[in-house]
């Protein structure tokens, strides 16, 4: 197999950008955990844990369109919440990004996000046409 090419996009300070890199191999686009983030000022959007959950799927969605996939082609997510709680809530955000047949997708509470972020999602994804049955 060849190696991964690792690529980044430019949406984030350097400080941060391993954080949003995405993988390529074979087709297959892996995201690092995106959060809430505002890719200018680099701190969480205001409000709570759905305009968290909306900027992190936005996130998300430059880094699919980079590698020229996009939400369709995600094959798998994970959900890390602050607050199991709020699952409803991000739920509520995430299925305007996604739509049915819906991917895989586990969910978990963490003792602490990364920069005491409320949720980070991160996705597999395939470049190219899916075909769904």
């Amino acid at each position: 197999f060849p190696s991964p090419t690792i690529l980044f996009i430019g949406i984030f300070a350097e400080d941060v950008k391993q954080w949003y890199q995405r993988r390529v191999r074979e087709a297959v686009v892996s995201t690092q955990s995106t959060g809430g983030l505002d890719a200018k000022t680099m701190q969480f959007v205001d409000g709570g844990v759905q305009d968290q959950a909306r900027r992190a799927l936005e996130n998300m969605g430059h880094i699919l369109e980079a590698a020229g996939s996009s939400f369709d082609n995600v094959v798998k997510t994970t959900v890390l919440l602050k607050d199991i709680e709020d699952f409803a809530k991000v739920n509520e955000v995430y299925a305007t990004f996604f739509s049915a047949p819906y991917p895989a997708r586990a969910a978990y509470q963490c003792a602490n996000l990364p920069k005491y972020g409320l949720v980070e999602i991160e996705a597999v994804a395939v470049v190219g046409e899916v075909e769904n049955q």
